[in-house]
């Protein structure tokens, strides 16, 4: 349980001027510009926490009996019927926290191409990465419009107090990350996180169910996307071995993958400005795309052909995603 917006007219950002042409872009992501501050914006903040809080119990109170359950009764029958409510159980929950952050922000935010989803459905969703914000932009743009979306999160994260195991109730898989030091020494590590994906999307086939992946792995920075050397502006290389494997278990499944780009025209907020009521303006932009059939079929880990076509198809995807971030992000002048 996770809470944690492609143009529209005059929302480009762009400084053009009536009587000289607009200054060239910069090379370089534009620095964000300081938010909005209120006078007041922390007793929002401290209200949006106890809200949070009070909610979060109220609604896991409700979960874990259902969760315990479903783990003395691990059958297929019993998840088909205790699944649905658990993901009804938190949907409500977001549904709550999303409509007092919408309330408190001071900027409207600018969603596009969610329509036309299908609740009772499977899909795939791939998003870049900034900030913990995104989860709360990402819950708020599709609650309801699709199923619960099931995050591949780090292991460490299940020892979180009683949201961990509200993750852990919800299927949410834990991904053990191992550095390439780790995974020279012992190779058969790289293919443990597989099989713990696999597992859970296996448990995702019977419940119509929304998987969420973070390609980038990680929350962009410039320093990150230097250290990289990344051939984007506004992103870090992605990560092409959770889709994959997502693809692999339950390509059939899914009746999209909804490409989302998430854009911040004056840098992303972290999730106490989001609480305080000052996020600035938010920009999502949504478009499905079909799922090459062959991908639902080929392994990821063996052939190397497929490897590369699929880092092919990857690269493409994020290099409209690099362009699209590029024209709803103000120039930085100088």
């Amino acid at each position: 349980m996770t809470s944690v917006p492609s143009p529209s007219t005059g929302a480009t950002g762009t400084n053009a001027s009536t009587s000289q042409p607009p200054p060239p872009r910069s090379r370089r992501r534009p620095a964000p510009a300081p938010v909005p501050r209120g006078r007041f914006a922390w007793l929002t903040g401290m209200l949006s926490w106890t809200l949070l809080i009070a909610s979060t119990l109220f609604w896991c109170a409700l979960l874990f009996p259902l969760a315990l359950l479903k783990l003395v009764l691990p059958f297929a029958a019993v998840r088909r019927r205790i699944d649905p409510m658990l993901n009804g159980i938190a949907t409500a929950w977001i549904s709550g926290n999303t409509g007092w952050f919408a309330w408190i922000q001071r900027e409207p935010w600018d969603i596009q191409g969610n329509e036309g989803l299908r609740y009772a459905d499977w899909y795939l969703v791939n998003c870049n990465h900034q900030s913990w914000a995104d989860i709360f932009v990402l819950q708020r743009s599709l609650n309801r419009r699709i199923p619960l979306l099931k995050f591949f999160l780090k292991h460490q994260l299940i020892y979180v107090p009683v949201i961990g195991l509200a993750w852990w109730a919800l299927d949410f898989p834990f991904m053990k990350r191992h550095g390439k030091t780790q995974l020279r020494r012992n190779p058969a590590l790289r293919r443990q996180d597989q099989e713990t994906a696999k597992r859970a999307c296996a448990k995702f086939s019977l419940v119509p169910t929304s998987v969420m992946v973070f390609a980038e792995g990680t929350r962009f920075t410039e320093a990150k996307r230097a250290a990289q050397d990344s051939p984007y502006r506004h992103l870090l290389k992605p990560k092409a071995g959770g889709l994959a494997v997502a693809l692999n278990a339950m390509g059939n499944r899914f009746r999209s993958l909804i490409d989302v780009t998430i854009v911040y025209p004056e840098g992303a907020p972290g999730f106490w400005d989001l609480a305080c009521g000052r996020a600035g303006p938010v920009l999502v932009r949504m478009r499905q795309l079909p799922v090459p059939a062959a991908f639902c079929e080929a392994d990821y880990g063996s052939d190397k052909a497929f490897r590369k076509e699929f880092h092919n198809w990857l690269a493409r995807q994020w290099e409209a995603k690099d362009a699209e971030i590029d024209a709803l992000t103000p120039p930085r002048e100088g």
